[in-house]
């Protein structure tokens, strides 16, 4: 009598989209960390903790501070204008570039991409869990930054601090929203261009400013003109910092930026994953 043949050993599964960003997730954040672009990180969002400290220096010394048109700037307005020029006119844009433009072209020119996409996951879930690891290391960084210059600059006598820490909170959420939409941008810059550095550098310190110099719609057309508009804080009513205000006066609702962030931020994703799946990466020699 025969032996019966042995059962059938189903093959493994697959890992879901969600299962195999987060695997990827956790392999990127280690190797982000402990990267060069660390170092970058910590001197750019160490710089506005480094004037914070002067500015509490000069305060504490009984010095004049800082001056618009003759008249004080107290600590709340200096914050305001740190997160109005400092956080999202730089520092947010420019992560976003080095990081984002990053995620896919820094493998290609490693010539790492292949070991990536012949594991049996989809190619849009290791761009999912590589952009996950940006969002996540740059947010870790950013806004304990924020906090360090708010606990600087806003007195904690005379109600300076309850006053403004819901503004403190928006801002916070704030910066998170365009660290998420810059890297989203990017990312699909990186994932669709061979040379993407040079294109979001150009965007960020080019365009952007450019066009929202202009009145117009062309100023539709950026992130900072619905990152701008949600600001909470007001700066000073006098002098040139009112005249740069003005410029962007002309500024949507809180509900079209909110919508309109979305749709740049989750559309560059679903775009730039769709690209990751259709092209072909061909390595140079």
């Amino acid at each position: 009598m025969a032996d019966p043949a042995p059962p059938a050993v189903a093959p493994p599964r697959a890992p879901s989209f969600v299962e195999a960003s987060l695997r990827v997730f956790d392999l990127t954040l280690g190797q982000m960390l402990w990267s060069r672009r660390t170092i970058f990180l910590a001197l750019v969002v160490g710089a506005p903790v480094a004037l914070a400290a002067l500015f509490k220096a000069l305060e504490a010394a009984g010095l004049a501070g800082i001056r618009v048109s003759g008249t004080r700037v107290a600590g709340p307005m200096v914050f305001g204008i740190f997160i109005w020029v400092l956080y999202l006119r730089f520092i947010i844009p420019v992560l976003g570039v080095f990081y984002g433009t990053s995620l896919i072209a820094d493998e290609v020119e490693e010539k790492t991409i292949t070991y990536l996409f012949t594991r049996p996951i989809a190619r849009a879930a290791v761009l999912g869990g590589k952009y996950l690891a940006y969002l996540v290391c740059t947010v870790l960084v950013v806004l304990p930054s924020v906090v360090l210059v708010y606990l600087l600059m806003v007195p904690i006598r005379g109600g300076g601090m309850a006053s403004s820490f819901p503004s403190l909170v928006i801002d916070l959420g704030l910066l998170g929203a365009g660290l998420a939409v810059y890297g989203a941008f990017f990312t699909l810059i990186g994932a669709w261009l061979k040379h993407p550095l040079i294109t979001g550098l150009v965007f960020a310190f080019g365009w952007e400013p450019g066009v929202l110099m202009i009145p117009g719609y062309l100023r539709k057309f950026t992130i900072a003109y619905y990152l701008q508009a949600l600001v909470p804080q007001g700066m000073p009513q006098e002098g040139v910092a009112s005249l740069l205000q003005s410029v962007f006066r002309d500024v949507p609702s809180t509900w079209v930026c909110l919508l309109s962030l979305a749709v740049i931020g989750i559309g560059s994703l679903v775009v730039a994953g769709w690209v990751v799946e259709k092209r072909e990466y061909v390595l140079e020699q």
